[in-house]
């Protein structure tokens, strides 16, 4: 966020950036398409279930777990290895973010350790805060250097800042903004990228871009693939104008490829073949 100066609304600051501005309309064209469909007037509940289930297959794909739909559709028990656990987690939290909207932009960081909390399903000491210094964090697939514990809590509490505040900045560009941020700072010492996913979703969801929570990013970001998404990511923790332009527009893609996959689930639907 280093990008945005000094200036009074610094997320707003961001829609600025070259290209940025593209990436926003794009997404609304395609938000707004899915939510025209005739299936989205008598059929909405089941797009929100069937978007809620590939996001959470499409999250913990990124996070190591990579399920064939039906396989997740199909399982009950998620308590044998590590990746049935983490597709399990991610379900938890799709589930969980519908419940936390009314309380994130009053105390997101609450919300955050409410989602370390379900993800990890377990009630050992570190569970449920941001990580102290010198505890492990176990996510391997984020290679990134890791920022202090200080550094961490300095910058979660200027990321709820800028929440609460609130201000003009396009909803595409805080979510992405938070996404990124979790991700670079690994708040706590498991499920980071779940919990940035989720967070992501929670934003698009309680901006009122995608209010039927059926455009699911999770599912984008799958499909665009785990070396891009890391590659991007990169982008915006290196801090630059470039990078993280680079970033939000890697996150609005991720969400025109879930707002059509939602289309595809409504022309099923029509078509009487789902």
């Amino acid at each position: 966020m280093s990008t945005a100066g000094a200036s009074a609304d610094p997320l707003a600051a961001l829609g600025a950036l070259p290209g940025v501005a593209d990436s926003v309309e794009s997404v609304r064209k395609a938000v707004d398409r899915v939510y025209g469909h005739r299936v989205m007037r008598r059929r909405s509940n089941a797009i929100t279930s069937e978007a809620a289930l590939r996001g959470a297959r499409g999250s913990a794909a990124l996070s190591g777990a990579d399920w064939a739909l039906e396989e997740v559709r199909r399982r009950t028990d998620f308590s044998g290895d590590d990746e049935a656990r983490t597709v399990g987690a991610a379900l938890r939290l799709t589930a969980e973010a519908g419940q936390l909207l009314s309380i994130w932009r009053q105390s997101p960081l609450r919300v955050l350790a409410r989602l370390h909390l379900v993800a990890a399903a377990d009630k050992a000491d570190q569970v449920g805060r941001p990580r102290k210094e010198g505890e492990p964090v176990d996510e391997p697939l984020v290679a990134l250097p890791l920022p202090s514990a200080t550094e961490t809590h300095g910058r979660l509490d200027g990321l709820a800042g800028l929440i609460i505040a609130g201000g003009s900045a396009p909803a595409l560009v805080t979510a992405a903004v938070v996404h990124g941020e979790l991700l670079a700072l690994r708040p706590f010492t498991s499920h980071n990228g779940l919990i940035a996913r989720t967070a992501e979703r929670i934003v698009l969801v309680g901006s009122g871009l995608d209010p039927k929570s059926v455009c699911a990013a999770e599912v984008g970001h799958a499909e665009l693939g785990r070396d891009a998404y890391l590659e991007a990511l990169g982008g915006y923790v290196s801090g630059t104008p470039e990078g993280v332009a680079a970033w939000i527009a890697h996150c609005g893609r991720a969400v025109e490829l879930g707002a059509r996959e939602s289309m595809a689930v409504c022309e099923a639907l029509q078509r009487g073949a789902a």
